[in-house]
Order: structure tokens, then sequence, then C-alpha cells
């Protein structure tokens, strides 16, 4: 079973690498840009470190595979800048959510919509990534190559950091997140989100075992449940009771009809 999951997710990534090492072998960043974007990110950098076939201690293996793992950093690298300029740039998202009206929103409650909307799928996201290898939506079966990082084994502190992020969002800096939106009498609220967050976050802290080995007995599995069911908690709060005291109108999200 395993295997041909692996087959069937993994094989694509795999080849395309390889095809790419052996086409252009002293690849850049630049070239890089105009290949899959498959072979341009971390799956493909963690397929070339982590791989069981793969020892870059040995100087051919090394030779074949390093020019793409620089060009990948060299890309991830570019993109992050062009984030950043996009960001800051006059007309850019940083503007755009601070000055109204502007040429995305008409008022500041339009962008705080949105704002929540995506940290609102995000979330959702978060559950689905752990779901997903858990086999929620496979009767039970678990599909750890279904995982993102599971070569690398790094599967829920990727989790973790993703909701740590979103935490971020709802904090803000100097209390200017989600969070500072809700009025004083919506305090109790907003320390049931943050007790949601940090009973979630403890919960990933505490666990020293990888995803795999949480898959393989009774008592690991249920520390996954018991993991999902608090990012559920954290999702279902900004979905519907932090929507509600925002009056926000929330429709559909990215994930719905997955």
């Amino acid at each position: 079973m395993a295997g041909a999951v692996l087959a069937g997710q993994e094989e694509p990534g795999r080849r395309q690498v390889e095809q790419l090492v052996a086409s252009q072998p002293q690849i850049d960043g630049a070239a890089l840009a105009k290949s899959s974007v498959v072979v341009q990110g971390l799956s493909a950098y963690e397929y070339i470190l982590y791989d069981a076939k793969t020892d870059l201690a040995d100087d051919a293996q090394k030779a074949r595979y390093c020019p793409l793992l620089v060009a990948i950093g060299d890309r991830q690298k570019a993109l992050a800048e062009e984030i950043l300029a996009s960001w800051n740039s006059t007309d850019g998202m940083l503007a755009q959510m601070t000055k109204f009206p502007n040429q995305r929103y008409a008022d500041s409650h339009e962008a705080i919509a949105d704002l929540l909307r995506v940290q609102v799928t995000a979330l959702d996201t978060l559950k689905k990534k752990l779901g997903t290898p858990m086999g929620r939506q496979t009767k039970g079966i678990a599909q750890p190559f279904q995982a993102d990082a599971w070569r690398s084994q790094s599967s829920l502190q990727s989790l973790e950091a993703s909701l740590a992020a979103a935490r971020t969002v709802w904090v803000g800096v100097d209390n200017k997140g989600l969070r500072g939106l809700l009025p004083s009498e919506q305090k109790p609220l907003a320390d049931k989100i943050d007790a949601a967050y940090a009973a979630s976050l403890k919960l990933f802290a505490s666990n020293q075992r990888t995803l795999n080995e949480l898959l393989a007995d009774d008592a690991g599995r249920q520390q996954l449940n018991d993991i999902y069911d608090s990012l559920n908690v954290v999702h279902r709060l900004h979905e519907g009771e932090l929507a509600k005291a925002l009056g926000i109108q929330l429709g559909f999200n990215a994930n719905d009809g997955d």
C-alpha cells in the first residue's frame, strides 16, 4: 500500500528532478525559473537531501545534485525578494491594507474580510495536511506519503510552524492583528482564541515523535487525533465566532469542494 502511494505521488517529482540534472547539469536560478514549479521548490530540495538513494557524501552524486540545490536556493531567495518588493511598493499590498479607498478595497472592512478569509482557509488547510496522512479521507487507512516533508520526517514541525505563523496574524505586531480589531466587550472571545492557539501549539511542542511513528500505534494515533481536534477548534473559532464578531460574511473558501 505504501509503495503504491509513493509511486503514485512521488515518482513524477523524482523523475523531473532526475531529468533536469541530466539535461542541465550546471543549472542556475535564472534557468530554473523556466522549469516546472515541481523542481523549483522545497519538495525537490528535500528529495535531493533526504531520499534514501541519494548520498551527497559521494563526489559523483555531489557533483550531480549540488548545482540544482544552489539554484533552488537562489530561486527561492529571488521569489522572496519579489514578494517583499511587491508588498512594499507604492500600490502594494501593505498600502492597500492601510489606506482606503484604493484600487483593491473600498474600505477597511473589505480588507479585514479578505484577511480573515485567507486566515480561515489557511487554518482549514492545516487540518487537511494533517488529516490526509491520518486517513481521514480514506476510511481510516493511513497515507503517510501524502504528508508534506515526509522524507525529512518534519511534517509535524512544518504544521507547527504554520500554526505559529497563523497565530502571528491573529495577535499581530504591537497588537495590530485580527485580535486588536475586537471591541473590549469581545474580550472573552479573544481569550478563547488565545487559549485555543496555546493549547494546539502545546500539543505540537510536547510531541517528540515523527508522524510515521505516531501512525504506527494506537497511542500515537490518539495524539494525532488530539492535535487535529485542537486545530479544528482554532479553525472553527475563526470561521464562526470571530467572523460574526467582526461582522464578516465569509462565504466559500478555496478548500471547499476538495
